[in-house]
């Protein structure tokens, strides 16, 4: 099994290089617009701690809103259940970065993984303590679960973000109105968007999810309960508004980010990353889907097998 997908993601990394359909970089944050989009990696994090990858795998990327994947247990480890009070765990049916949506739901996101979502588990883990603090358990969570010290913020995506996140500042601003953001919303975007500017390479991200996917032999940094319901709020919200057509293709839970990555959880089998940074309409990484949906049907792996 293992030599066969070895051999699987060589040719997949040789069939999404021929064809050439890369999508486009997310060109509305200016140190992302700067990214050749004709790049794949992919990283498979195996049972017994092994790692198959190809392409570049080792290539470092910002990896956005697959932080909130991690933001997310690091708020379930601090206060439980509570943070179903200030978020929902439907999905939103619309952008990442709705105004209307958070307008229409009286300033208690759908879920987590939006950015209005994201926002108010951001301004959970930094309530009573300093940003560079909550920032600091975000990394820890990380550097333990990949078992890898050598991850950190990029500080130029940080900064581009910061200076051009206008969108973000408007719903932090709409939380704030609506009594859900307990911090003063530059405190909390300010954390939020040094947490998005964290990069990781394929194989220390396929390492850190191994933690959701309860491979044996790693880091028991989560209940099974807790990876459970990550992994659900994955499946049904991982991919915005296109999450339904990613389960319907790859039936696996995922979570995607617009500096390409995603993060695909195939439990107790593999924790897999991808990361290709040309996006399709949806915000996804294009061909980091396509590589999921095939790695899907190479191997079987599926919750509804």
């Amino acid at each position: 099994m293992t030599q066969a997908l070895e051999d699987f993601l060589r040719r997949l990394d040789r069939e999404i290089r021929a064809a050439g359909d890369w999508g486009e970089v997310a060109d509305y944050i200016p140190e992302l617009a700067r990214i050749d989009p004709a790049q794949f990696g992919i990283a498979v994090a195996l049972p017994g701690g092994g790692v198959l990858t190809a392409g570049q795998a080792g290539q470092r990327f910002s990896i956005q809103s697959v932080s909130k994947v991690f933001s997310l247990a690091c708020v379930l480890g601090r206060i439980g259940e509570q943070i179903w009070t200030r978020v929902g765990r439907e999905p939103s049916g619309r952008r990442f970065d709705s105004i209307l949506l958070l307008e229409q739901e009286q300033g208690r996101p759908h879920n987590p993984f939006i950015n209005a979502g994201a926002l108010v588990t951001t301004d959970e883990l930094v309530t009573g303590r300093a940003p560079k603090e909550a920032l600091a358990e975000i990394l820890g969570f990380l550097r333990a679960a990949a078992e890898d010290d050598d991850i950190h913020i990029d500080k130029a995506v940080a900064r581009s973000e910061t200076e051009t996140g206008y969108r973000n500042v408007a719903l932090a601003n709409y939380l704030k109105s609506f009594g859900n953001l307990k911090n003063a919303p530059e405190i909390t975007l300010g954390t939020y968007f040094h947490q998005c500017a964290i990069e990781m390479s394929c194989v220390q991200l396929a390492r850190a999810g191994r933690v959701i996917a309860g491979l044996p032999g790693t880091p028991q940094m989560l209940t099974p309960l807790k990876a459970r319901r990550i992994s659900a709020l994955m499946m049904m919200c991982g991919h915005y508004d296109g999450s339904g057509d990613f389960a319907f293709r790859v039936g696996l839970p995922g979570k995607s980010g617009v500096g390409g990555g995603i993060l695909l959880i195939a439990p107790g089998r593999a924790s897999i990353a991808i990361w290709s940074p040309g996006l399709n309409g949806y915000g996804n990484s294009r061909m980091g889907s396509y590589a999921a949906e095939r790695l899907a049907r190479e191997t079987g792996w599926s919750v509804f097998a």
